[in-house]
């Protein structure tokens, strides 16, 4: 693989076709989430996700590992998906932290990932006819992916609406 400048608009381009997929995946999330934790959490629109799509790729480095990511889980496929089951988990839990940012949020992105991919089956392809190729094995993960990572990028849990309790004042 090679990754260019090109690379990077041409993944950017193609999650922003998948915006309407990844809101609804993280909005079906929060949800579950929410009532998981017993607390409210906002929704997210379209527009909300553009803008968070917009400003992972516009920080250049993590652009360039985000587009990587994109493009391997795109590509990725494993006949009878079991055998690459690590490998996309991986990579999709791994493209959801590098999106969500530094800790906590990283680490919170990759449990999310989890959450979400419960929530998303892509179509498998059949081990015993090869003219099916189903989604490809990464495709799920990386809707996942996509929707753990920003989902944790935007606002809407009251916990990061605050103050964290625990930062010193500076003397």
């Amino acid at each position: 693989m090679h990754v260019t400048r090109e690379t990077v608009r041409d993944q950017q381009n193609w999650v922003a076709e998948r915006t309407p997929v990844v809101t609804d995946l993280i909005n079906e999330t929060r949800a579950g989430l929410g009532d998981h934790f017993d607390v409210d959490v906002d929704t997210v629109t379209v527009d909300q996700v553009d803008d968070a799509v917009d400003a992972a790729f516009a920080d250049g480095d993590r652009a360039v590992n985000v587009a990587a990511m994109i493009a391997i889980l795109r590509d990725l496929d494993v006949v009878g998906d079991y055998p690459g089951f690590v490998v996309d988990e991986l990579i999709g839990r791994e493209l959801a932290a590098t999106i969500a940012g530094d800790q906590p949020l990283r680490l919170l992105a990759e449990a999310t990932f989890h959450y979400a991919d419960v929530r998303t089956h892509g179509d498998l392809d059949d081990p015993e006819d090869p003219e099916d190729p189903g989604d490809g094995a990464g495709l799920d993960d990386l809707d996942a992916a996509l929707a753990a990572g920003f989902q944790t990028r935007l606002p809407g849990w009251s916990w990061r609406e605050r103050p964290s309790p625990f930062a010193l004042e500076s003397e």
